[in-house]
């Protein structure tokens, strides 16, 4: 298996601490989860790997963007969790590309997300045009660092 950046536990730690503080900084004017499909897939490689230590800090990362966001605290992690039990195994017998299924998991991560927002606070088309622009960024980051 090939490892990627997301095996190196400091730039874990850096990508962790810059979701953290763009979600802080802009959550003062937008409604964003900004890299919270990179965090997924952070969470997707740590519970698959048993990089524990690795899974707390993304935990704590959530907690901050679930607060900032104004979602209940460990949503985005049963989210995860929920996701990586149930949904990811179905589509990896399927699938055998690393890097497009990475894709199609941030995806599907989103989709929870808009569910759950859905949910929460009512869907209108502010919160579309955010998932989209979300997703839109996490996959454009995930291309060009990850």
């Amino acid at each position: 298996m090939t490892k990627s950046n997301l095996h190196n536990p400091i730039f874990l730690f850096i990508v962790l601490a810059l979701a953290v503080m763009v979600n802080t900084i802009s959550s003062i004017h937008f409604l964003l989860v900004m890299f919270a499909g990179i965090l997924f897939t952070i969470f997707y490689r740590c519970l698959k790997e048993r990089y524990l230590y690795s899974l707390a800090f993304v935990v704590i990362a959530f907690l901050f963007i679930e607060i900032n966001s104004g979602l209940k605290p460990f949503t985005l992690s049963l989210l995860s969790l929920f996701l990586y039990i149930f949904i990811l195994p179905k589509d990896e017998n399927y699938s055998y590309d690393n890097l497009s299924s990475s894709y199609i998991y941030i995806i599907i991560f989103y989709i929870g997300l808009l569910i759950i927002w859905s949910v929460i606070f009512g869907l209108n088309e502010t919160m579309i045009i955010t998932i989209f622009a979300n997703i839109l960024i996490d996959l454009i980051f995930f291309g060009v660092f990850l």
